[in-house]
């Protein structure tokens, strides 16, 4: 086990842990016992609207910058109203409880089964929206959720908590659904409750990832971002960076889908910069750049005091001269490289993107490639263009499990209601990001499927149907 604390407070944060698992795991047991859609789609709506009320929004919105110092308060209800909307409507009708698939053809009845208890592990980053996500749906499909929330995340998610319990109760339902481990945070009981949990979901950071899949638990956890867009020559320039600049100051760039790199094309990156700097974009070069560089990226990583902060705070701490500075939305870097010798390659978490001009879109996407290898494999890639056979070229080719044609990434990745991924904070980067899924956290990764298989007419096929083909093409052999 990890340890940050001593023996001592280390056995009693995992005693805490185990009182309140134990407790969930009770409130599970009635709740899958007394089952039914309709149950489970209250308690669903009973955790979403804990949230989506509009006063207890703005509250939250408000304890969440306060106490994490990330993101903005506006782009934050937004973004807790968005993303719980979008997911309802895509739960809306499904079905979670007792027999959701019969194929009478084939034999197979399908049951939805709950999985248990939910330990779910909880970033600064989005400690909101990201909670409510995964109890609507833990709910939606019959279980109980143990959230865990990063240290600077413990008093919001505590008044989260305290919502949800509040609209469950006034729904009729056991409070003992919806619960977080008793705080102060610390990794011991998160690694607790990773070990206690029956299934773990993990948004955040890299390390929280592996110790997820190291715990012996089921555990889904998602990869790091560093979104990659290419411009290539037929983009409607001001309609890409338009989306752009408004997908990277989106909540001070909190979301792992911002994008983070720029790889343009020769023929249209001077007028691309243009289109760019009319929507608050400003290139810096020379000395501004390099204390924009030494200030952002600090011992190995990024400088805490610059990630996720207003613009204004950014130029402050950074000491730069930004021309315009009053109309300036976000910052630009020139890209000179790919790798640790290049951080601003790497994912910012801040309203500052790096640029690459290269030759042609072959190349382009070579590059994109190498940052995508460096940093952020199988997260997502985005185009700005509009000839239609690239976007599938990049998804032949690239270590990415979505490709993002045309839209505002940060908006688009995690589902959109103008595009057909589910709404979801976690995103599976599949085995080029060491991840167990390749697609956007939902319902489906929260359920048990229990299939009942029945006889039917046998189909054992010849030897020649199999392999007519082969023998055709390549013969016998001996």
């Amino acid at each position: 086990m990890v340890t940050g604390e001593t023996n001592s407070n280390a056995q009693k944060s995992v005693s805490a842990v185990a009182d309140t698992v134990k407790s969930a795991r009770r409130a599970q047991a009635e709740f899958e016992r007394n089952g039914s859609q309709d149950l489970f789609d209250r308690a669903a709506h009973a955790a979403a609207w804990a949230l989506m009320e509009p006063t207890r929004n703005a509250e939250l919105s408000e304890l969440a910058v306060e106490t994490t110092g990330l993101g903005n308060v506006a782009d934050k209800i937004a973004k807790n109203h968005r993303k719980t909307l979008g997911l309802l409507r895509d739960l809306k009708g499904a079905a979670t409880f007792g027999v959701i698939n019969r194929d009478a053809a084939r034999g197979l009845t399908e049951i939805a089964r709950p999985i248990g208890v939910i330990g779910a592990v909880v970033p600064s980053t989005n400690p909101v929206a990201t909670p409510v996500n995964n109890a609507v749906n833990a709910l939606k499909c019959g279980n109980a959720i143990v959230l865990s929330p990063s240290p600077r995340g413990v008093t919001v998610c505590r008044k989260l908590v305290e919502y949800i319990h509040a609209e469950m109760a006034r729904a009729g339902l056991d409070t003992g659904l919806v619960q977080m481990v008793p705080g102060p945070s610390s990794k011991d009981k998160t690694q607790a409750l990773m070990e206690m949990a029956d299934l773990v979901i993990v948004t955040g950071s890299q390390d929280n990832v592996r110790r997820a899949y190291r715990s012996g638990t089921p555990a889904i956890g998602v990869g790091a971002g560093n979104a990659t867009v290419i411009v290539d020559e037929s983009a409607d320039l001001a309609d890409a960076a338009g989306k752009i600049a408004a997908s990277k100051c989106f909540d001070n760039a909190t979301s792992c889908s911002s994008e983070n790199a720029l790889v343009v094309v020769d023929p249209v990156y001077e007028a691309f910069i243009d289109a760019l700097t009319c929507e608050g974009g400003r290139l810096l070069t020379g000395q501004n750049a390099e204390k924009l560089k030494s200030t952002l990226f600090q011992d190995g990583g990024l400088n805490r005091h610059l990630i996720a902060r207003d613009i204004g705070e950014i130029i402050k701490l950074s000491g730069i001269s930004v021309p315009d500075a009053a109309g300036a939305q976000f910052l630009v870097l020139e890209g000179e490289g790919v790798g640790p010798g290049y951080p601003e390659s790497g994912e910012k978490l801040s309203r500052v993107v790096t640029v690459y001009r290269v030759a042609d879109f072959a190349a382009g996407k070579a590059l994109a490639e190498e940052i995508l290898r460096y940093q952020g494999a199988g997260h997502s890639v985005g185009l700005h263009s509009h000839a239609p056979e690239r976007a599938i070229e990049l998804g032949m080719e690239l270590p990415v499990c979505r490709v993002i044609v045309n839209q505002a990434h940060c908006f688009a990745t995690g589902g959109s209601f103008d595009n057909a991924l589910p709404f979801s904070l976690s995103m599976g980067c599949g085995s080029w990001g060491g991840n167990s899924i390749n697609d956007n956290l939902n319902f489906r990764h929260f359920l048990n499927v229990t299939r009942v298989v029945e006889t039917i007419p046998a189909e054992e096929p010849s030897l020649e149907d199999i392999f007519s083909d082969y023998w055709r093409d390549i013969g016998r052999g001996v």
